[in-house]
């Protein structure tokens, strides 16, 4: 672990993280960011869980903000993004439970530097096991988002999961424009999260980095992904013991998506076709 005070800290860069019962896992989050070539000038964690004190080690700029109550995922990182300077022009949103390699923030920070109209940038993400997580994908379609929703855990090559996860272009080692990235660990342009509004805090879990990237490609921004930097996800640390509940929230979130893009009053059907398919989605779930 380097000296805190041996890298000088970037007065534009902070990161914006939210806990609930996760010191554990912010432990290595922190001491990444320690080993970062890239030293953020701020660190904050929103705390979701009242009834948690959090003891972290130290770290320069670290701040812990008290959500008083479990806000969910997106709403607490713009409480977070809204403690920050004007000096603040680009925020790394992570999980808890993520660990930067040395390098990654640099590479981020490099591609997003170099393409002025990049609104996020999102590295790829390796799982405990070695895996690369799908974390680029497409923006769901009706036909992909239902496929996906329907077949996912019952026929795990079914091509509507392959292209939602982007399969077919992930064994590339160049950086590409994407449709959203996983909110798990993402790169934010701070003058474009501020313009739209930051995450939509109706998405309590699941799916508001969805929106997010939606959102940002309509107003004129990219979303870039760039498999050079890296970061580790050892997965879910505050949902492990409510899985049940999770998957439930994942199907609310994916209604509440879908139904926003198809929101015409002649789509009422369709969206009734929605809620059906997905409530048979979280039923076959909750059984496995």
């Amino acid at each position: 672990m380097r000296d805190p005070g041996a890298l000088p800290a970037d007065p534009g860069v902070a990161v914006v993280t939210v806990s609930y019962f996760s010191t554990d896992a912010l432990e290595g989050l922190i001491e990444s960011l320690h080993a970062s070539t890239v030293a953020p000038a701020a660190t904050i964690v929103v705390n979701n869980a009242p009834d948690d004190v959090l003891e972290l080690p130290e770290l320069p700029g670290l701040e812990v903000v008290e959500a008083k109550g479990n806000l969910g995922y997106g709403a607490g990182i713009n409480l977070g993004a809204r403690r920050l300077g004007p000096d603040i022009h680009w925020i790394l949103v992570t999980n808890p439970d993520v660990r930067l390699s040395r390098h990654a923030l640099e590479s981020l920070l490099e591609v997003a530097q170099a393409e002025p109209d990049a609104g996020a940038i999102g590295p790829r993400i390796i799982e405990p096991g070695g895996e690369v997580y799908p974390s680029a994908r497409e923006l769901p379609s009706l036909r992909t988002g239902v496929g996906h929703a329907l077949f996912a855990n019952v026929w795990l090559s079914n091509p509507w999961s392959r292209r939602y996860h982007g399969e077919y272009r992930a064994s590339s080692a160049q950086w590409r424009e994407t449709g959203w990235l996983s909110g798990s660990c993402q790169l934010v342009r701070r003058e474009a999260f501020d313009a739209i509004g930051g995450f939509d805090d109706s998405y309590f879990m699941y799916f508001e980095d969805v929106d997010l990237g939606d959102r940002l490609t309509k107003a004129g921004w990219r979303n870039l992904y760039v498999p050079a930097a890296s970061v580790m996800h050892t997965g879910a640390h505050s949902t492990k013991t409510r899985a049940a509940a999770m998957r439930a929230e994942h199907h609310r979130s994916a209604y509440l998506y879908l139904s926003r893009k198809y929101s015409g009053w002649y789509l009422a059907p369709l969206r009734l076709c929605l809620r059906i398919a997905l409530g048979a989605r979280a039923h076959i779930t909750s059984r496995g």
